[in-house]
This record gives C-alpha cells, structure tokens and sequence, in this order.
C-alpha cells in the first residue's frame, strides 16, 4: 500500500473516529489513496497512531458513503470505478452545472463573474508552482462555486449527492496532465462566456470541458472497473 499523506500520522482527538475519517476522506479524494488500492488496517492504524477499534468504524462510514469497500478475501479496498460509474457521474455532473450557468447569466451578478475569476488566478499560480493538491482545491472550488452561485437550494442538495466523487474524479484526471496550467486555462473560456452573457456558448464550452475529462478518466479504466496497469 502506498504511503499516507504527511498530515495523516499521529493525529490528535476530534473524535480521533471523525479525524479518520476525514483525513482517508481527503486522501481518496485527492487521488492520493487511488481506486483499487487495498486500505490495510495494521498499516494506517500504525501510520496514525490509533488503535484498529476506531479505525474501523472510519472505514465502516466511508464504506456508506461509497468510497471504500470491503471485497471477500482482499479486505477492504477504496471503491473501483467503471467506465459506467465515471460516464453516470459525468453527464449528471453536466446537467447539474448547466442549469447552474445558465441562473447564474440569468442573474447577471458581475461580482459572480470577478469570483470565477479569483479561482482561476488561484488555479494558475498553483499549476506554475506545480502544486496538485492546490490546483485541485481550486479547481474544486470553482465547480462548487458554480453550484452556489445559481442560488438554487435544490441544486445544492443534489450537488452535494456527487461532489465528494466529482472531487475524486477531477484529482485523478489533473494527475494525468503533464502541464497543469492547461487545468487552468480551460477554465477561462466558460468564464467569458459567463461574462458576456453567452448562453448557449457558456453550456457547450462546459459540456466539452466535463466531456474531456470523464473521457480522459475513463481511458484509465478497464470495463471491469480496474485501473489499466493496476494489480485486481
């Protein structure tokens, strides 16, 4: 198994269980603990300084939540991803941001504009620092951010049903970029057409981003959900 974050060892009490579950949350999400890599209770329980009692009731909500899963004879494992389960994500993900692009010309808010900008600045001072875990966070925030900014409870709701996947899914795919400013720059036409009120302009420049990047995923990925040079 691999390494955990630096951050992860000898946690202190939040609950400690809530601590464990928030820092193998953010690993799996981050790309760091990748699909398919077994989660060996011994190892994380002596990298954290925590007793396996504890950290098995971690392992249990992640497991409800869909990102862990414990498989006959290989213990537990963070949760494969099939080409089904990235093409089912992806284009609920494409409907949710397109109506939330679509309130958001609707309102016209130039604040809301100048604030899609800010993470795209963020974005790429940290791809030029060559900093994944922050060109990830902004590039996170700035699809939440859209989501937000529809001021649409509704939408928030159900974004909240798939962010924590849609985070799992945009970490992976930013490892595969070689140059990471391109992260960057591909944000920067939907913001324009955001500001100049360019509706059908904004959703198809959407659309071939979220495209793109489920299509880049899914090549990682055979049809049994094993990721291409993984051990099953």
């Amino acid at each position: 198994m691999a390494q955990l974050p630096a951050q992860l060892h000898q946690i202190e009490n939040k609950s400690r269980r809530e601590r464990i579950i928030e820092l193998l949350r953010e690993a799996i999400v981050s790309g760091e603990l990748k699909p398919g890599e077994a989660l060996i209770e011994t190892e994380i329980a002596a990298q954290l300084g925590v007793s396996r009692a504890p950290l098995r009731e971690a392992l249990q909500s992640l497991s409800r939540e869909g990102l862990v899963e414990a498989l006959p004879y290989r213990g537990t494992i963070v949760r494969n991803l099939s080409r089904a389960d990235i093409e089912e994500l992806y284009s609920f993900r494409a409907l949710l941001e397109s109506f939330a692009l679509r309130r958001i010309i609707e309102i016209g808010d130039p604040a809301h504009v100048a604030l899609l900008r800010g993470y795209f600045d963020a974005m790429l001072d940290a791809a030029k620092r060559d900093d994944m875990r922050a060109v990830n966070d902004s590039d996170r925030g700035f699809h939440d951010a859209l989501i937000e900014l529809s001021g649409h409870r509704l939408l928030q709701e159900s974004w909240q049903t798939v962010s924590l996947r849609v985070r799992q899914v945009m970490a992976l795919r930013n490892r595969r970029n070689r140059d990471l400013t391109k992260v960057a720059y591909n944000h920067i036409p939907i913001i324009d057409a955001i500001a100049e009120s360019d509706v059908a302009r904004a959703e198809k420049l959407l659309h071939e981003h979220i495209a793109s990047a489920g299509d880049l995923i899914a090549e990682m990925w055979e049809d049994g959900g094993t990721p291409n040079g993984a051990t099953p």
